[in-house]
Formats: structure tokens, C-alpha cells, sequence
């Protein structure tokens, strides 16, 4: 007990000083997690607005998909893109394997889901309370879900504040496309595991403290979208 609680004021000591080592994990997970996110934002709430007033055949099969897509494993993420990325993979010739860029790519493609799910549940119920307005105007279907969209921002706050949660503490992809390459690919999750097996306990604890205050930082920007969301329709009335 003695010997965590040392750990622990270490590991504190090391988070007020902005330890070098430390900031440029941090600094690096914030890069990576912020870039994908935004990447996926971008095509996420596209196709989740268009999947949301689209008919076609297969749209209840690709909607099952989607949401299934929800539970995707990041290990799964991690060896679908190392494959792709590897020389002999079919996206060898650009050479991103084990940079930053490769991890972007897989947390990308590990929040994309997220985002477009929720952005169509979204829009739909939405849709369902007041497209007849919107459809009165004349504006068409695609047109009607942006609108949504637009309207119910704070809900997309929401949706755009999980994903980063959920890219932010994630370990598995970015471990086998960024290798955790010290002072290159090493991520707060990765250097905590690897940090934890070398029993350097006080920098894992360390980042495990500053991972702890960014989830919780995501999680109090969720509470205030939803409050502020509140807010808006109570005064909308």
C-alpha cells in the first residue's frame, strides 16, 4: 500500500510539473483522438442525416449494420488497417504504417459508426415530430435532415463529444498500426500498458490521472450540451 500510495504522489508531482514525457503523450492522444474525431464527424453525420430519410432496397439491413458496427472491436479495426497499410497490403505504396496518420485512419474508422448511428436515430425521431413543417416548405428529404440536424445541435454535440470519448481511451487499433513507437506512436493507453508492465508505475498512474480528468472533462461537456439542449426547447416554447 505504501509503495502505491508513493506511486501515486509521484504520479501527481508529475502531472502539476507537466512532465516532458508525460505532455507529449498527452499532447499526441489529443492530436491523434481530436483528428479522427473530426474526420469522422464530418462523414458521420453526413450519412447518418441521408441514411435517416433515404429509401432504397437494403436500407433496414444497412441500418442493422451500422448499429451493429456500434460494438466493433478495436483489435478488429487495428488488423483491418494493418493489413491495408502493410507493404503488401493494397495502401502499402503510401508508407504510413506506424505513424500518427495510420492511427488516425483506425480510430476514424472506430468512431465513424458511432457518430453515423446516433446521428441517424437522431435525425429520425426529429423528423418524426416535426418534419411535416419542414416538408410543408418544400424542402426536400436530404434537406429536411440537415435542418434536423442543425436544430438538434446540442443532441450533436452530444454525439461528437462520445465519439472522442470513446477514440480518446481506446488501445487495441492504435497499438498494432502505431506500434508504440516511443516519442512517435506511444499514446496515454498505450504507454499505461506498456509503462504498467515495466513497472514504472508512477508515470502510468500519472497518465491514467490525466485520462481520468480528459473522460471527465468529455463527460461534463455531454452534461452541459444536454442541459443547454433543455434550456433551448424550454425557452422555444
Amino acid at each position: 500500500m505504501s509503495a502505491f500510495g508513493e506511486s501515486l504522489r509521484t504520479a501527481v508531482a508529475m502531472v502539476v510539473d507537466a512532465d516532458p514525457v508525460l505532455f507529449r503523450t498527452v499532447r499526441l492522444s489529443l492530436a491523434v483522438s481530436l483528428s479522427a474525431s473530426a474526420i469522422a464527424a464530418a462523414f458521420g453525420l453526413t450519412a447518418g442525416a441521408w441514411l435517416a430519410v433515404a429509401r432504397f432496397p437494403g436500407r433496414r439491413a444497412l441500418i442493422t449494420v451500422v448499429n451493429t458496427l456500434l460494438a466493433l472491436p478495436s483489435v478488429v479495426v487495428g488488423l483491418v488497417v494493418y493489413l491495408l497499410l502493410s507493404r503488401s497490403g493494397p495502401l502499402g505504396a503510401w508508407g504510413i504504417l506506424f505513424t500518427p496518420s495510420a492511427m488516425v485512419i483506425a480510430q476514424t474508422i472506430l468512431v465513424l459508426p458511432v457518430i453515423a448511428a446516433l446521428a441517424r436515430q437522431l435525425v429520425a425521431d426529429g423528423l418524426r415530430d416535426g418534419g411535416d413543417q419542414l416538408r410543408s416548405l418544400g424542402a426536400q428529404p436530404f434537406t429536411c435532415a440537415l435542418l434536423m440536424l442543425l436544430h438538434e445541435r446540442w443532441a450533436g454535440v452530444t454525439i461528437l463529444l462520445t465519439a472522442f470519448g470513446r477514440a480518446i481511451s481506446e488501445v487495441g487499433a492504435v497499438m498494432i498500426v502505431g506500434g508504440n513507437i516511443d516519442g512517435v506512436t506511444r499514446v496515454i493507453t498505450t504507454t499505461i500498458a506498456l509503462e504498467t508492465s515495466k513497472g514504472n508505475l508512477p508515470l502510468a498512474l500519472g497518465l491514467g490521472l490525466v485520462l481520468l480528468g480528459l473522460v471527465g472533462i468529455v463527460n461534463l461537456g455531454i452534461s452541459l450540451s444536454q442541459r443547454a439542449q433543455g434550456a433551448w426547447m424550454a425557452g422555444a416554447r
